[in-house]
């Protein structure tokens, strides 16, 4: 039977080498699981030559693919910054009866899965939907069109902006808003010289979130696009469609465009956590 060591230093020996087992076993991880994709998709984006893989991203699906995925990002972040807002400022400051049946409504895209919520406007507005006579009569195309790419992106995205407000406005309280109040500030002013300071690192890491999840929206976005090459299709989307036609280098070109503005968001989220964590240190 293996004897137990009893001397403090030896507890200690004993605790850093499983520490260390476990920080090889979380590097080894990452190697497999995130750092050679990476490298895989690097290196066969331009397995043809930077000349090839300029060629890609400058052809005309891809460009219109990259437009459309700006323009549904465009549209839904700021809706969702809104929303999100509004729902923190309502939930964190007011009382009132269903609160927490709202509070369930903003966190049902994170249980539902995006092919569900495609289909869910497929029903709502497709040719089968009650609403579509009135959508036809005023010549209104919703589903395989622009409109529907936006309504799935703002379903998915909708619940981070809220999500990363509301903890933070919850800690704070509403004794600032109260006393801004009563010293004769309106609403406006309360929110822009009070509230808005408060939560900026906050509002910005949620606009970061919800813009990544834009982007490499693929599930719901499939299901409303109807996969019309130049028109319809996202970055994702035109990634998938040159996979299935075996052009794979093309689609790892493609994939890199996505690779860059994933790790600029990555980036850009890494300063915004270390600016909210000095100014929550400083705060306390």
């Amino acid at each position: 039977m293996p004897k137990l060591p009893t001397n403090p230093a030896d507890k200690k020996q004993a605790l850093t080498s499983v520490q260390l087992l476990l920080i090889l076993l979380a590097i080894l991880l990452f190697l497999i699981l995130l750092f050679l994709p990476l490298l895989v998709v690097l290196a066969q984006g331009i397995a043809n030559g930077i000349t090839a893989f300029w060629q890609v991203i400058t052809e005309s699906d891809t460009l219109a693919a990259f437009k459309l995925t700006l323009i549904a990002v465009g549209v839904a972040v700021p809706l969702n910054v809104i929303f999100g807002v509004c729902a923190a400022w309502v939930i964190t400051k007011y009382q009132f009866k269903g609160k927490q049946i709202l509070m369930t409504l903003i966190d049902l895209p994170f249980s539902i899965s995006p092919i569900v919520a495609g289909l869910i406007y497929v029903l709502l507005f497709g040719a089968q939907s009650a609403f579509y006579p009135f959508l036809q009569a005023w010549n209104i195309q919703i589903i395989y069109a622009i409109p529907g790419i936006i309504l799935a992106t703002i379903f998915v995205s909708v619940p981070f902006v809220a999500r990363e407000l509301i903890p933070i406005m919850m800690a704070q309280g509403t004794h600032e808003e109260e006393a801004a109040s009563v010293l004769g500030a309106n609403g406006w002013q309360i929110f822009f010289y009070i509230t808005l300071p408060n939560i900026k690192w906050a509002l910005m890491h949620g606009v970061v979130l919800c813009t990544a999840r834009s982007l490499g929206e693929f599930g719901a976005v499939s299901v409303v696009s109807g996969h019309i090459r130049g028109y319809t299709n996202t970055l994702p989307l035109h990634v998938e469609i040159l996979y299935n036609e075996y052009n794979i280098v093309a689609a790892f070109s493609v994939a890199i465009l996505l690779l860059i503005m994933s790790l600029t968001l990555l980036l850009i989220r890494q300063w915004i956590e270390r600016r909210l964590v000095n100014e929550l240190y400083i705060g306390n």
